[in-house]
């Protein structure tokens, strides 16, 4: 199994202050992980460095066998998923859905003069039909809820054919139905054999859908645990994450956390 990411004293600094702060951490290739750590932990810094966005003030970065700041990134960043916020700022509001996603397969944001086959257009609607799209292909992008943006950003990720797929928030900002709807879907992607090796940043364990395999927690910039899920999301782990006593519980394939009472 070869790595899609591995990182190797990683730091990134800003204004003498660390982002992240030696960072060792190892993706291999079909692993679905999922980053977790309170608001400053550094994730999206993490997430930003794997889709080489970034570059390590100090340390080694190798993004799908390619070392940061020895490969033409024009040509890594292709093969690369992304969907998070910052995304979503840069699509055209009276664009259409379909539109949305076809355009991932030229590398921009807009339609313009290229011209879509048949091909990419049956892919692209088969990629929102799975996400539950399909019937949004016609819409435009500005018209659609949080959830539907999200979904559709994350089918424009898929569009390329990523060797890997990264999520910042994909979750953030929707309500219970829309939560339940996005990790079910997501569930379904990340436990298909053939997917990407997938990243997905959130604060919530509730988010955190079936099929995912590794967890990542962070505090400060620094790693607390990395390995297997079902190994390091722990009620221990989680509370030297974000600072409180927390319990962790698992039912099935899904997790939750809340924190214990104070002392009166």
């Amino acid at each position: 199994m070869s790595d899609v990411l591995e990182l190797v004293d990683v730091s990134v600094v800003r204004d003498g202050r660390p982002l992240v702060d030696q960072v060792s951490w190892k993706v291999s290739e079909g692993e679905r992980w999922v980053i977790v750590g309170p608001n400053g932990a550094g994730k999206t810094t993490l997430l930003n460095l794997a889709s080489s966005y970034l570059f390590p003030t100090t340390g080694t970065v190798s993004i799908l066998g390619d070392r940061l700041g020895a490969v033409d990134v024009f040509e890594l960043r292709p093969r690369i998923g992304m969907a998070g916020v910052a995304m979503a700022e840069k699509m055209p509001r009276r664009q259409t859905v379909l539109d949305t996603v076809l355009t991932a397969a030229y590398g921009m944001t807009a339609h313009w003069r290229e011209s879509y086959d048949e091909t990419d257009e049956t892919r692209a609607r088969m990629i929102l039909d799975r996400l539950g799209m399909a019937e949004f292909a016609d819409r435009t992008f500005g018209t659609l809820s949080e959830g539907e943006r999200k979904r559709t950003l994350i089918a424009r990720a898929i569009m390329i054919d990523p060797e890997l797929l990264l999520l910042d928030e994909p979750a953030a900002g929707l309500d219970l139905g829309g939560r339940e709807d996005l990790v079910r879907r997501l569930g379904r992607l990340a436990r298909d054999p053939i997917a990407p090796s997938m990243i997905m940043v959130t604060h919530h364990v509730e988010e955190i859908a079936p099929g995912f395999t590794h967890v990542l927690m962070l505090r400060q910039g620094k790693v607390i645990a990395a390995g297997p899920i079902e190994l390091e999301l722990t009620s221990r782990n989680l509370s030297l994450c974000f600072g409180l006593p927390l319990v962790v519980e698992r039912r099935e394939d899904r997790w939750t956390a809340y924190g214990l009472p104070l002392n009166s």
